[in-house]
């Protein structure tokens, strides 16, 4: 019997192993790596990595499009920081340029996805490399994987300046606002330091103050006829010849 059991463990375990080892060998597919998108707009930066951040909708979440005027780098590994781990960041949309401006797809690069990282290998150090990927609901943070400069634009129509709404890190960033859309710019970020940001509509502000103002108004009201009710009782036992505590004075009325 424990010669059976034995056996029936290292089973279980040979298989979730294999099962384990299938999930990573899969990697990208090829449909997601050629996946139709537009980096036209955002390869026109002087940056070394644009960002280009698109807002989601009430059912989807946002993504992101990212280019890297690559300058010597020959590969890059790409994970993100979780509670327990780094993880593989999941890609897709991969595109390649050579300096001459040939454009490759990403399933004719070498690119693996393993159990902590997504490394793209390129056929030449000084081209251009796009990539997208999901984003959070009006957030975004990943780390910098290379050194150099980095500018992140935000959807048309939002802002993060506002303390309470907005945040950008890290500082010392320059804030340019072209045709409705506000770019943060950095003259250098070091590798592996976060970029975070979480950004907002511009009409949420008088919105929300209006919401906040209505709240305050409809609060007012509810107190003040709470108020008028207990003294409006208070004169009914009055009336009625009832007695009162003496020290009722001490707090806010009861109700009888």
């Amino acid at each position: 019997m424990n010669r059976r059991l034995v056996f029936a463990t290292v089973a279980v375990a040979l298989l979730l192993l294999g099962a384990g080892c299938a999930a990573f060998s899969g990697g990208i597919s090829d449909e997601e790596l050629d996946r139709e998108q537009d980096y036209s707009d955002v390869r026109d930066s002087d940056a070394d990595v644009t960002i280009a951040l698109d807002d989601g909708d009430l059912l989807n979440s946002g993504e992101y499009r990212t280019v890297y005027d690559l300058n010597g780098t020959e590969e890059l590994s790409l994970s993100q920081s979780t509670i327990y781990s780094q993880e593989p960041l999941d890609i897709y949309s991969v595109r390649y340029w050579y300096p001459n401006g040939t454009e490759v797809n990403g399933s004719d690069l070498e690119i693996e996805q393993g159990g902590s990282a997504t490394t793209i290998s390129v056929p030449d150090e000084n081209g251009t490399l796009a990539f997208s990927g999901d984003a959070g609901r009006k957030t975004f943070r990943q780390p910098a994987y290379v050194t150099g400069s980095y500018e992140v634009r935000l959807p048309e129509n939002h802002r993060a300046s506002n303390f309470l709404f907005g945040e950008i890190s890290p500082n010392g960033y320059e804030r340019e606002v072209v045709d409705g859309q506000v770019r943060f710019s950095w003259d250098e970020i070091e590798a592996d330091r976060a970029i975070s940001l979480r950004y907002y509509l511009a009409r949420d502000i008088p919105l929300f103050l209006g919401l906040t103002g209505v709240v305050v108004l409809f609060g007012g009201i509810g107190i003040g006829y709470y108020y008028r009710q207990v003294k409006r009782l208070r004169e009914q036992r009055e009336e009625f010849g009832l007695d009162l505590d003496d020290d009722s004075d001490d707090g806010p009325p009861g109700l009888l």
